[in-house]
């Protein structure tokens, strides 16, 4: 049985689609099979952070719609076979989803895969309400500040009382909370929340907190998941994600400033 993961805010660029990219990577080198969907009809960003716009012929909504099958829709990553792309269309309406078709599309991927993430739009509109109502578990992806961790919380009550599971008053979708963007040293000068802070507002289990990083943004533009940066941050904390979605502890890391050495507070380093 697939879990099926729908990762969201309430608020647009918080690293989402970076979130889905680096998680489904992550998962799928592990050895699981993986399926990534994008669900922003219309603008479709999840195939250029994972380097396949170029292969992209057909799309979610095709599938939908029955002008393709699901095995011509899917892209095989490169890198990882374990791994696929069920792209958004750029073209269509968003409406084009449906509670029924989307099911069906999500019950025929749960055969063959072992995680299916879905990439959700921003914000409480349809595209975002489809992505999360099938969802087992959300990884609700919030910056450090106030209006940002707002806006999640108002996901958060939408993912208590939208979803399949609220309307058959099934066990609850299991929320996690990723923060992304997280800069100590901000936290420490006032300028940003902590991630107690956070925690204390949403009061959801914590993931993983990626740091700010030019890792992020080096990585999207060369269409490679962060995750695959072993030398940065950014890329370490994802890993560690994956870990503890996988069900290990791990410690977080990167949540304090760096102690400079005697050296370098001496000669300025």
């Amino acid at each position: 049985m697939a879990r099926i993961i729908v990762v969201t805010s309430g608020k647009g660029g918080v690293g989402k689609t970076t979130s889905s990219a680096a998680i489904g990577l992550g998962l799928a080198l592990k050895g699981n099979k993986v399926v990534l969907i994008d669900f922003d009809i219309g603008l479709r960003n999840l195939d250029l952070i994972m380097g396949c716009e170029r292969r992209v012929v057909y799309d979610f909504v095709n599938v939908i719609n029955g002008e393709a099958t699901l095995n011509q829709a899917l892209i095989k990553d490169k890198r990882v076979s374990s791994l696929s792309v069920l792209p958004a269309s750029q073209t269509r309406d968003k409406d084009a989803l449906t509670k029924e078709n989307v099911g069906k599309v999500l019950e025929e991927l749960g055969k063959t895969f072992d995680f299916i993430i879905c990439d959700s739009p921003a914000g409480i509109e349809a595209g975002a309400m489809m992505a999360l109502y099938y969802a087992d578990e959300a990884i609700v992806t919030t910056n450090p500040e106030v209006s940002s961790v707002r806006d999640s919380d108002r996901i958060l009550g939408m993912l208590a009382s939208r979803s399949r599971r609220a309307e058959l008053g099934l066990e609850p979708i299991k929320e996690h909370l990723l923060l992304t963007r997280y800069s100590p040293k901000r936290v420490a000068d006032g300028e940003m929340l902590s991630v107690e802070d956070v925690e204390d507002i949403l009061s959801i289990p914590l993931l993983g907190v990626i740091p700010e990083s030019q890792a992020v943004l080096k990585a999207s533009n060369a269409g490679e998941p962060v995750i695959l940066d072993t030398e940065s941050d950014a890329g370490q904390a994802y890993q560690d994600v994956i870990d503890r979605l996988l069900g290990d502890t791990v410690d977080f890391r990167f949540l304090q400033t760096e102690k400079k050495s005697i050296f370098s507070r001496i000669f300025g380093g």
